[in-house]
């Protein structure tokens, strides 16, 4: 079992969320609580979900993601889904995640200003 790790960090004025590992069920409570304090501490106006590095995700990462977004809704800003694999991707896609969250496959998102 890979559980996830999480970093978050601002820069250039966003809240930059870094994902690593599986965001499965095990990790789940750990991450969206890093984020939700980071969310919290920074009243980001907008924040950057960077999945690059995500190798599995099950319901329960889609409910993390969907929870953030929620989150991010609720404090006046956006979310984005930046880097998603191509497994990823699908995932979300099936799950309907596009219609809601803009999904960003280039890694210049993470230093340009938007």
């Amino acid at each position: 079992m890979d559980t996830a790790g999480v970093r978050c960090e601002m820069k250039n004025n966003r809240l930059i969320i870094t994902l690593e590992g599986d965001l499965d069920h095990h990790g789940a409570k750990y991450i969206r609580d890093e984020i939700d304090k980071a969310i919290f501490l920074f009243r980001p106006m907008s924040a950057l979900l960077d999945l690059s590095s995500v190798s599995f995700m099950d319901s329960s990462g889609l409910g993390l993601i969907l929870g953030r977004y929620t989150r991010m809704k609720e404090t006046g800003g956006i979310l984005k889904i930046v880097n998603p694999s191509k497994e990823i991707q699908k995932i979300l896609c099936l799950a309907g995640l596009e219609k809601y969250i803009p999904i960003i496959k280039n890694q210049e998102t993470l230093t340009k200003k938007s």
